[in-house]
């Protein structure tokens, strides 16, 4: 009984998770017309995102890729590995709460020097020893003695007499010891190195789940980037149609006589440098390509995504309180584990101030002949505690206890530093969401205008009212509203994707325990990674080829209304 109040000892500080200062609700999320914003506020029902977020933004190809990153992403595995490794150090640490047996046979042959037994004198020979401590007891059996040697491990010496007389003759001695020992957890030191390590395994398994969440989010941003590059170049390569059918208009009037020949040079300029763009835009479109490759784990020589339409429709987000990150991000999560491993890590160093117990023993069989090496007078034992007490140490345990709280006072900061940067991200894309959604319906106002602004200084050129400086001064501007608002749209994308980031994805810390599964049963593993869209052909280089159908030049006074993007009042999708 007094040994099992003794082991109940525990020296680490009791843990409670750091305090933080969570406000009810999301300054930026401002009540109004929140499904026009690409968020809205959560309801008990709808409060949490599902796992598979990603399909809200309904696209097929994305949710391809999507299901790649967690299978054949390098950085996945490697937080898979680490996590593993980490899960083996607390099993490690679980087995010190457990004696260790060692069986540690030997067999030595030697000789005793002729001056020893001329003197009748005794020779000593050793069989090995391991770990440190007194010696615990020792017997004497078949006319040698061997004496126990505790500690963390154990030891056995056996001395053999020389016979009266003085003999020198070669003998041999064979020993089969079964060593045991264990180390009494007194003051919870084994325990707290146990649950220290269990902690970092948790905090491991959150970190493997955050970077799961990065790298989802990082492949959807870099696909939507891929699909705007691809507008952007319809784009372009519609306006280049435009401007070739401005060209020809002007020559058409420079042989009537009614422009000169720098009319057209300057619609020469134009068009040039409207194919410099889209031929530009091939370089940004095959990076993100190119990325997006890597993050699914395949080669970019041998993956390609083909070209779309984009229209693409932002979802809208249920938003909780600032207390569900607390539960949801997997980054706060680690950074709360690490705040209770490293408090338990001062419960290991304080019971380095009290005295460590360990009991040993030894027994099995030794002789100089083998045949009788399992005789019964050829037995011995030994058994005994050991207790070692650091008398004088210069403050060393003091400054270790002092280290101790202060890198839990450090872990404490870095906790709160993680929540509050986590409220300020999620602020900020509240806000990017909100304003965004006014600035994309004031851009979309101001391509409208500038597409009739093209109208009707087509119209006064063509008639001769006005110069066709004019009009390049309006296509110029209508391309850079369009261009303007696609940008836009991007903006609010990505926005939307770091939203749910910032909100922890579909992942919360009950979840962590599947988080452990999956990093301890990998999905395909060591096996070639799978390539989306591999059976649609052999990779292209880029830029992909875009349909001939889609590239529309517009007419010269009405433009064509289908190469403009939406009105975004009605590119929402409520989940």
């Amino acid at each position: 009984m007094g040994w099992a109040i003794l082991a109940g000892c525990n020296l680490a500080p009791h843990y409670d998770p750091p305090k933080t200062d969570a406000t009810p609700a999301f300054k930026e999320a401002v009540p109004g017309d929140p499904a026009g914003q690409g968020w809205k506020v959560a309801a008990p029902s709808d409060a949490a995102i599902r796992g598979d977020w990603w399909e809200w933004y309904q696209d097929p190809q994305l949710d391809d890729l999507e299901a790649r990153v967690a299978i054949s992403n390098q950085t996945i595995i490697a937080a898979e590995a680490n996590y593993r490794a980490a899960h083996a150090l607390v099993l490690e640490a679980q087995a010190q709460l457990f004696p260790t047996l060692s069986l540690d046979p030997s067999m030595t042959r030697g000789k005793s020097s002729a001056a020893l037994a001329g003197l009748g004198g005794v020779s000593t020979t050793g069989t090995g020893s391991t770990g440190t401590g007194t010696t615990g007891g020792g017997t004497t059996g078949g006319g040698t003695t061997t004496g126990g040697g505790t500690g963390t491990g154990s030891s056995s010496t056996t001395t053999t007499s020389t016979p009266q007389g003085g003999s020198t003759q070669t003998h041999n001695i064979f020993t089969l010891p079964l060593d045991a020992s264990y180390q009494v957890d007194l003051w919870g030191s084994i325990r707290n190195t146990v649950a220290g390590n269990r902690y970092a395994a948790q905090a491991s398994a959150a970190q493997l789940a955050n970077a799961l969440l990065s790298t989802q989010s990082l492949l959807a941003q870099d696909y939507f980037q891929l699909r705007v590059a691809d507008e952007q170049r319809r784009i372009l390569e519609t306006t280049v149609g435009d401007y070739k059918a401005s060209l020809g208009l002007v020559r058409t009037l420079v042989k009537s006589g009614v422009d000169s020949e720098a009319d057209v040079a300057s619609a020469e300029t134009q068009l040039q440098s409207a194919m410099a763009q889209a031929t530009d835009v091939g370089v940004a479109r095959a990076q993100y390509e190119h990325a997006i490759a890597v993050l699914i784990g395949v080669s970019p020589a041998k993956f390609s995504i083909p070209y779309k339409r984009f229209v693409q429709q932002l979802p809208i987000i249920p938003v909780g309180v600032p207390s569900d990150l607390l539960e949801r991000r997997p980054d706060i999560a680690a950074a709360e584990r690490q705040v209770a491993q490293s408090n338990a890590q001062i419960g290991v160093a304080r019971a380095a101030f009290f005295p460590s117990l360990t009991l040993s023993g030894s027994a099995g069989y030794e002789s100089t002949t083998l045949s009788t090496l399992f005789d019964v007078p050829n037995r011995f034992w030994s058994v005994g505690p050991s207790l070692a007490q650091v008398l004088f140490d210069g403050g060393a345990r003091r400054a270790a206890v002092a280290q101790a709280r202060a890198l839990n006072d450090s872990q404490v900061a870095t906790y709160r530093q993680t929540v509050l940067s986590a409220f300020q991200s999620v602020e900020d894309n509240l806000a990017a969401l909100r304003i965004l959604s006014l600035e994309l319906t004031q851009a979309h106002r101001a391509t409208v205008a500038a597409q009739h602004a093209v109208e009707l200084t087509v119209v006064l050129f063509r008639n001769g009212v006005d110069s066709y400086a004019n009009v390049i001064v309006a296509q110029n501007a209508f391309l850079s509203a369009r261009e303007t608002e696609l940008q836009i749209q991007l903006r609010e994308l990505i926005a939307s994707v770091t939203l749910i980031n910032d909100l922890g994805g579909g992942w919360t810390t009950s979840a962590r325990g599947q988080t452990e599964r999956m990093a301890e049963h990998p999905a395909d593993p060591g096996k070639e990674p799978r390539i989306p869209g591999e059976n649609s052909g052999p990779p292209v280089a880029n830029p992909a080829p875009m349909p001939e159908e889609e590239i529309r030049p517009d007419d010269l006074i009405k433009q064509n209304n289908e190469s403009m993007a939406p009105d975004p009042a009605a590119n929402r999708t409520e989940k």
